[in-house]
Order: structure tokens, then C-alpha cells, then sequence
């Protein structure tokens, strides 16, 4: 026998080649769903009450538990094992009196002027002396100063006498709650040098202001508004995906906050949560409102629609937000402890979505009834939602010249988008230093005046931490090493600690932290130098700073990519296969989605790195890629893309299980949800690219790659690749090895019914349908 070499149709108990009997195919409304999922929303809608009870009481606990174990957001980087995690341990052990944050407060007169004059002078000394009084000293628990630099040292003015800065060093790291601390130092510098036509702007590690929240959020939920207006044509059937985004945003952040009472949370994590939240928030509650106004506008009393839309649209929203969980648990293989709270922070707002799409949105639906239809839009049409009306929209027509002319739309939007995505692989992985953020913040402004006072490199410094280990002269000879080496502006004389056992070599490159020649002045540190000036001896150094930090960030991520693309993928596939009992649907939907993901990679590195249009990001520098950004969201972009592509395939599936041949479910399939997911990507896309407003460029950066991405992948690869690839493939497009078939569960996308008709191939097609070769 053959069997492991043949396949079926995708469909249990219906071979490949077998004649399936004609019978008329019934409309979704009239097959409904049973099983698990459907007897727990037909609870939903059939106890409305109930629900919305549960969930007040649900968030109420929330709220009770962020009062009692929640906490706050704090930044912390560590990258185990490696040099740059090395050496911050070693400087925190070893050099307690730097634990402090820094300031940089740097000083500037005008332009061709200098500070050295009597009035100027006197202006910032009167200012260093303020901030050396007891009025900024540490209080209690408070942070405060405690020691403020000479601002008219040799080393602290610039040549040209225009540019001087001063170091304010705190007693302790700067967190949000000691913002204000940095803020009154500030403002008093500020009120006190002013006067005395003295510019002062600020850098440093305190200088690190709250990320800002609400505007992006306000315009992504404004542009949502008018596509769901558009859409849906009513007020109260607006407002249902606004609504629930919102909620589901809000548990989210709720369960965010008590993450963060029991581990470190990053400061960058909400940006992520809200715009993942809202995106998401929005287009699962649009897909499961439009099943429920198809269901109710077919005749369905609203509980029956409520719960059949839950059944099966929901039971597509639990697929979806399935992918999207393995694909950010997949960042924990990559074996950075920030990199995987990110990810799991991202997956909040899914994962609550998740739970209130399937149970509060059904009880509210079902409250609603034909409610839903209230308070239409002036001047628009109003929606005809049953299956005869959704034949003759624009998207249904679409579909249909997809279909009929797949021959050449296949290979021509799978050409463009190869081109688009090799644009990625000019992309180089950095850090992209202050130099590149915008100029409304202070910190850009002060490290522009430094790297024209002192150089490019003054900046981000190189340190490298010696452990002694009884070699006395192993930091005189790194010392030395390093005084020789190309791209070097200038070497600080070692500093040791009290005990002599650890010392501190401070290098100041000649290029800008985010250069590649300062990529490779610290390879040929780590690669000359430390080798050189510890052979025969005990003693280790290693090397650290801003630079050498995201290259220890860039070889973790890659030595470890594999196994993360190998786990999200393998497990996707195995996912899908399952749920479309086809293998070519699975690998189909993985191929896609990477090319989405190198399409988004591309446009980002034109814009950011190569500086096309760069203007329109609110930038005027370009840099590298962080290293970080890739790996977080390409696992974020592999679950999102994946929920167009489960909302698409469940609908095109469902209408094969029933009846129609590849081409013809392709066609009513689109027809039914193509709309929706068309809706659905603008509203995604609109939430992320407005993060492209932030003041920060880490948010930009995200907001444009997972925009540019979510849109392509809905409209271009969706909409119009998956449905030509399907229908030149044809019945093909089901086949799974027998033996798959067995081994895999027999779960499936498409919820079972009371009572399947037999599939048919001879279903009459729509009048309006396109005339082509099935």
C-alpha cells in the first residue's frame, strides 16, 4: 500500500477523488453550529446579564490587586553571559559610588560666542553653586545630588569656548517616580543662566522623560471610527468594536501593572500594549459583530445570532489569538529577559480581547438585537448584509476578477512584493544613538552641542572594565593598546576602584555611537587589544558601553534565530494544518506571512536607515535598526498576519465543507468577510502608524514596520495573492498526507453543525460571477 504518499480533500471521511452527491448547499443561517464552544456561547447570549455581572466582578479584582501587588514600570537590560552584562556587573559591585544617574548639563552661548564672559560666567557658577546647596541634596528616600562637575575644567570646555557641560550625578538611578527631582534641577539651571543669554539643554541617563500615551491612541481610534461608520453604516454598531476595544485595553493594562509588582516591566511596553490592544481590540470584535448582523439580517433571532456568530466567527477570533500567543512565546527562546516581557506585555491586549470577543461582546449582542441597526449614517446607503446583497459589493467583484484572472495576477503581485522585500536585506542592526531623535527633545539638542564641542564619539564613550585578578599592569597595557588603534579620539588614564582589584579604561571614539566604524573599533578592542594586554596573566576585561551593548544584543538574537523561527513556524504550521486539515493551507499562510513581515522590514529600512521620506516620520537623522526590534515584531507580525488569514481561510473553508469547489468558496468566502478584513487592516494599520507621531523613535520605527506590513499583508497578499494561488491550485488546495490526517486532532476551523448537507460541486454560482475555468 500507498497510503502514506496519498492525501485527502481535507474533509474526514471524504476521499480526494470521490463523486460527492448534489444537494443544495444551505446558507450559513441555516446550519447552526454545536459542540464545546457553541453550548458556551449560547450561555452568553441566553444570560446576558450574568456575564456583565461576571465581568464588572472580574475587573473590580483587578483593580483591587493593582492597588495591592501592582507596580511600576522600570527599565532594565541585561544580555546573560555576555561582555557588556559582565562589565555592569562588575561596575555596580565594585564602584558603588557611580550607581547614581547622571545628568550632562550642558552649557552654550550663541553662535560665535563664547561663555567666558564675566556676565555668563558668573550666571552658570551661580547656577553650579544652587545645585551644589542643600536644596537638591538627597532627603530620605528621595533621590538628590551628589556631586555636580566643574563646568571650566580643561576637559569640560570646548576649544572654542562657545560650549561647556557640567556632570550632576544622583544618589541613586533615576526612575519615573524621580522625575520631578530631574525636572526642578532642570528648571532651576535653567531660570538661573537664561537671563544671561546662556542656552542649556540636558542629557544623560536621568534624562530619560515618561514615555507620553493619548494622542496616538485618540487619532488611531478616530480613523477606526470613520472605517467602522463607513462599514457598518449605524452609530450603535460603531460604537460595539470601540467599546470593546477599550475594555479589553483597559483589563489589559490592569493585568500589565500587576505583572509589574512581580517582575521588571519596561517603560516601552504600554506603547506596544496599546497599539496591539486596540488594533486587535477592534478587528475581532468587527469580525464576530459583522457574522452577528449577517446571522441576524438572514432572519436569526438575536440570542440564535449572537451565539452562532460566537460559534464560528468566534471560534476563529480563539485560532487567531492562538497564533499570535505562540508567536510571542516563541521570544522566550531567544534568551533575553526583555525582549520576552515585551512580547508578553504585546500580548496582553490579544489575550484579553481574546476572552471578552467570546463572552461579554456575545452578551451585549445578544442584549442589543436589532438595536444594532439604530441611529444610521446621513447620506450613506445603509448595508445589505444577507448573502444576496453581499454579492454585489465592490469587494465581492474583486474577488471574482481575482479568481477569473489568477494566471496573471499570481505571478505579477508575487514579483512586487519579492521586490519589496529584498529591500530588507539592506537593513544593518545598531543602536541608533540621541543624535537621531527628534529635536524637540532636550536630550537631542544637548548631544548635538556635544559632538560639536568635543566630537562625534564624546557622547557614548567606550568603557572597558579590567578585573585585575592580581595582573597589576593588565590596564596600563590596555591603555596603552588602545592608544594606537585607528578611530580613536582619546584614552582616560585607568581608574581603579578602593581595593585596586577592578579598573575602569574610559575610550572616546572618533565616530558617533551609532557608526559602523565604531562597530568596528569595538570589535578590534575586543579582538586586539584585550587579548594582547591579558596574555600570560589572570586578568579579564571586557568591553561595554552603548555600542558594544546592542552588538552583544545583535549576536544573542542571531545565534539564537533559528530555533525562534523554527519553533514559531513549525508550531503555526502544525496550528493550521490542523485547523484546515490541508498541509498546502498551512505552508501557504507561513511563506505569506514572512513576506509581509520582509515587506514592512524593507519599507522601514528605506525610510529610518537610508532616509527616503524620512521627513514624514518627524526625524531628520537616519541610523541603524535597533537590534531588538526585529525579533519582537516579526513574532508579533507572524500572529497578527496569521488572524487575516484564519478570519479569510475559516470563511472560505466553511463554504468548501459545505459544498462549493475551491474556486467558488474562494469567491463567496471573500465576498462574506472579504469586506471586513479590508476594514479591519485600515483600522490596524491606521492604529499602528499613528505611534509614528510619538516624540520617540523606537515607537516609530514599530508603528511604521507593523503599518506598513499589516496593510500589505490584508490587501495585497490576502485580498489578492492567497485567492489566485487558491484558485489555480483548485481542489489541490486541500490535500493532506493521510497519515497527517490521522495523527493531527480533529479540530478544525469551522465549528460542527446539526446536521452537515452533503457536499456538492454542481452549487449554481452567483449571476453576477465572473465566467472562467474552474
Amino acid at each position: 500500500m500507498k497510503e502514506d504518499n496519498e492525501g485527502t480533500d481535507g474533509n474526514r471521511g471524504i476521499a480526494r477523488d470521490e463523486k460527492r452527491p448534489t444537494m443544495r448547499r444551505r446558507a450559513a443561517h441555516e446550519r447552526l453550529s454545536t459542540g464545546a464552544l457553541a453550548r458556551w456561547t449560547r450561555a452568553c447570549a441566553t444570560h446576558p446579564w450574568r456575564v456583565v455581572l461576571g465581568w464588572l466582578g472580574v475587573v473590580a479584582l483587578l483593580i483591587v490587586l493593582v492597588g495591592t501587588v501592582g507596580g511600576e514600570l522600570r527599565d532594565e537590560f541585561e544580555i546573560p553571559g555576555s561582555d557588556t552584562q559582565k562589565a555592569t556587573d562588575l561596575i555596580e559591585a565594585e564602584f558603588a559610588s557611580e550607581q547614581g544617574g547622571v545628568l550632562n548639563v550642558v552649557f552654550a552661548a550663541p553662535e560665535g560666542e563664547r561663555l567666558e564672559t564675566p556676565e555668563r560666567r558668573a550666571a552658570i557658577e551661580k547656577a553650579i553653586a544652587r545645585l551644589k546647596s542643600a536644596e537638591f541634596a538627597p532627603k530620605d528616600d528621595e533621590a538628590g545630588l551628589e556631586s555636580v562637575g566643574k563646568p571650566f575644567s580643561e576637559d569640560t570646555v570646548s576649544d572654542d569656548g562657545r560650549i561647556a557641560y557640567a556632570e550632576a550625578q544622583f544618589s541613586e538611578t533615576i526612575e519615573a517616580e524621580d522625575r520631578d527631582a530631574v525636572l526642578a534641577v532642570q528648571d532651576a539651571v535653567r531660570e538661573t543662566v537664561e537671563p544671561a543669554g546662556v542656552t542649556v539643554e540636558y542629557n544623560g541617563e536621568a534624562e530619560f522623560p515618561p514615555v507620553e500615551q493619548g494622542t496616538e491612541e485618540a487619532l488611531g481610534l478616530l480613523a477606526a471610527i470613520l472605517v467602522l461608520l463607513v462599514v457598518f453604516r449605524t452609530f450603535v454598531a460603531m460604537l460595539i468594536p470601540i467599546a470593546l476595544a477599550i475594555a479589553a485595553l483597559a483589563t489589559a493594562f490592569l493585568l500589565l501593572f500587576i505583572l509589574a509588582g512581580l517582575t521588571d516591566i519596561n517603560t516601552i511596553t504600554p506603547i506596544l500594549v496599546s497599539m496591539i490592544g486596540l488594533g486587535v481590540g477592534i478587528d475581532y470584535s468587527l469580525f464576530i459583530v459583522t457574522r452577528f448582523r449577517q446571522l441576524l439580517h438572514d432572519g436569526l433571532s438575536p440570542r440564535d445570532a449572537a451565539a452562532e456568530a460566537g460559534a464560528s466567527a468566534g471560534r476563529a477570533v480563539l485560532f487567531a489569538g492562538l497564533t499570535v500567543a505562540i508567536s510571542v512565546s516563541g521570544l522566550a527562546l531567544i534568551g533575553l529577559d526583555f525582549v520576552t516581557k515585551l512580547g508578553i506585555g504585546s500580548a496582553l491586549g490579544v489575550l484579553t480581547t481574546v476572552l471578552i470577543a467570546n463572552s461579554l461582546l456575545l452578551a451585549v449582542l445578544a442584549l442589543l438585537g436589532h438595536k444594532i441597526d439604530r441611529l444610521k449614517v446621513p447620506f450613506l446607503r445603509p448595508v445589505d448584509d444577507s448573502e444576496e446583497g453581499r454579492e454585489k459589493t465592490f469587494v465581492a467583484r474583486w474577488g471574482r476578477f481575482v479568481t477569473a484572472n489568477a494566471r496573471i495576477v499570481f505571478p505579477v503581485v508575487l514579483l512586487l512584493i519579492l521586490a519589496l522585500a529584498s529591500t530588507s536585506m539592506l537593513v544593518r542592526l545598531g543602536a541608533a544613538d540621541q543624535g537621531t531623535q527628534p529635536k524637540e527633545q532636550t536630550s537631542r539638542r544637548a548631544y548635538d552641542l556635544l559632538a560639536e564641542g568635543f566630537g562625534a564619539g564624546f557622547n557614548s564613550p567606550i568603557p572597558i572594565v579590567v578585573d585585575v585578578n592580581g595582573d597589576g599592569q593588565a590596564p596600563q597595557k590596555i591603555y596603552d593598546g588602545v592608544q594606537g588603534l585607528q578611530g580613536v579620539a582619546s584614552v582616560g588614564k585607568p581608574q581603579l576602584n578602593d581595593e585596586g582589584t577592578v579598573a575602569l579604561v574610559f575610550v572616546t571614539p572618533e565616530s558617533a555611537p551609532q557608526d559602523e566604524a565604531t562597530d568596528e573599533l569595538v570589535d578590534r578592542i575586543r579582538g586586539e587589544v584585550v587579548p594582547a594586554a591579558t596574555a600570560g596573566g589572570d586578568a579579564l576585561a571586557y568591553v561595554s558601553g552603548l555600542t558594544a551593548a546592542f552588538k552583544d544584543i545583535a549576536d544573542q538574537i542571531l545565534e539564537r534565530m533559528p530555533l525562534f523561527l523554527l519553533y514559531i513556524i513549525g508550531v503555526t504550521l502544525i496550528l493550521l494544518a490542523m485547523a484546515f486539515r490541508s498541509i498546502v493551507i498551512s505552508t501557504k499562510a507561513a511563506i505569506t506571512t514572512i513576506l509581509s513581515a520582509f515587506v514592512g522590514f524593507g519599507v522601514l529600512t528605506l525610510v529610518v536607515q537610508e532616509g527616503h521620506l524620512l521627513g514624514l516620520t518627524g526625524l531628520d537623522q537616519t541610523g541603524p535598526i535597533e537590534t531588538f526590534v526585529p525579533p519582537i515584531a516579526f513574532a508579533i507580525l507572524f500572529g497578527l498576519s496569521m488572524d487575516y488569514e484564519v478570519f479569510l481561510m475559516s470563511r472560505i473553508r466553511e463554504e468548501h465543507v459545505h459544498g462549493l469547489r475551491t474556486r467558488a468558496a474562494v469567491e463567496h468566502g471573500i465576498s462574506a468577510i472579504g469586506r471586513v478584513v479590508v476594514a479591519a487592516a485600515l483600522i490596524m494599520g491606521t492604529v499602528f502608524a499613528a505611534f509614528i507621531l510619538s516624540a520617540d523613535r523606537i515607537p516609530k520605527e514599530f508603528g511604521l514596520l507593523l503599518a506598513v506590513a499589516i496593510i500589505t499583508d490584508a490587501l495585497i497578499v490576502r485580498m489578492t495573492l492567497v485567492p489566485a494561488f487558491l484558485t489555480l491550485m483548485g481542489e489541490k488546495s486541500w490535500y493532506i498526507p493521510r497519515w497527517l490526517d490521522r495523527l493531527l486532532p480533529n479540530l478544525t476551523i469551522e465549528p460542527p453543525h446539526d446536521g452537515k448537507a452533503s457536499p456538492t460541486f454542481d452549487v449554481e454560482r452567483p449571476a453576477a460571477e465572473a465566467v472562467g475555468p474552474r
